[in-house]
């Protein structure tokens, strides 16, 4: 657990940042199209903007977005 305040600020910006993801994941886990597809536009819009502020490199995110993308596909075709 963190001690320091900005350590503690660090874990509230870090959980804010992953919800989109986890959101996507457990939409996908459901399998529940119309709620993936929102989600996965609000992940890419996540990840886009990690990259403009260098927090991800861009190709890591562009790996994040393709295996998101398929997973999201497979979940329509089902």
């Amino acid at each position: 657990m963190a001690n320091h305040l900005s350590a503690l600020k660090r874990a509230r910006q870090t959980e804010k940042r992953s919800a989109t993801l986890r959101e996507l994941r457990e939409a996908l886990g459901k399998g529940d199209k119309t709620v993936a597809d929102k989600s996965y536009r609000e992940t890419v819009s996540a990840l886009d903007k990690a990259i403009q502020k260098g927090v991800i490199h861009k190709n890591t995110a562009a790996r994040y977005k393709s295996r998101l993308a398929k997973r999201v596909r497979a979940v329509g075709a089902k």
